[in-house]
């Protein structure tokens, strides 16, 4: 599968109270094209990535409202979009309205990244964002049928760019790499929300061998 195909099949892709960043709009907050320019930079973060030494791909659950709604990047908010596209020479255009919004997993996730040289992909088990009936911005875990549409799309993204090794941020990000992807060299680590910042940022630490040193100043 190429990069467009990809792309291609995510913007295709609905279910129920879901928010499809690629093929959606939100009338509250999206410029106009910001479904088109989303889908094109994640096309384009494929088409670059496709053609390097990829250490990982990090999985986390499903997009959230505050951040890869708005950004269409996993474990990514606005105010990291542009360090993640520029990791891949690449620049994320703002595509939402009004004051941009931190996310804190992002922010975590970030503060780890920073430390780390070395390509890394970032991806979810459900690649859309899941909302609460009736309010569109909230997050809720995705069901079964929507892990399973998830899984399909992720063994496909392992298969095109053929990461060495998988990084599972949380328990449902777990028990889905071993189903989809059983041969590839996997790890796990603690979700960074709900207390979890100090364990996943030691976890990232030794599986890369970094210190992360800002984030320890501000969680010890």
């Amino acid at each position: 599968m190429t990069p467009k195909e990809f792309t291609k099949r995510l913007t295709k892709l609905k279910s129920i109270n879901c928010f499809n960043p690629y093929s959606d709009t939100c009338s509250v907050y999206d410029v106009k094209s910001a479904n088109t320019i989303r889908r094109a930079l994640l096309e384009d973060l494929l088409s670059k990535a496709i053609k390097l030494d990829i250490d990982s791909i990090w999985v986390g659950r499903d997009l959230g409202y505050r951040g890869g709604r708005r950004t269409g990047l996993a474990l990514t908010d606005e105010f990291h979009a542009n360090a993640y596209a520029n990791r891949w020479e690449l620049d994320a255009e703002r595509v939402t309205i009004g004051e941009p919004y931190k996310e804190r997993t992002a922010s975590v996730i970030w503060d780890a990244l920073d430390a780390i040289d070395s390509n890394v992909f970032l991806w979810n088990v459900f690649p859309l964002h899941p909302h609460e009936p009736g309010n569109s911005f909230s997050n809720r875990s995705h069901n079964s049928q929507e892990r399973r549409i998830g899984e399909e799309i992720l063994s496909e993204l392992v298969r095109m760019i053929k990461p060495r090794r998988l990084i599972a941020v949380g328990n449902d990000a777990t028990s889905s790499i071993s189903r989809i992807a059983p041969s590839i060299p996997a790890f796990k680590v603690r979700h960074p929300s709900y207390g979890g910042q100090t364990e996943f940022i030691h976890q990232i630490s030794g599986l890369y061998g970094v210190q992360i040193g800002r984030v320890q100043q501000e969680l010890f």
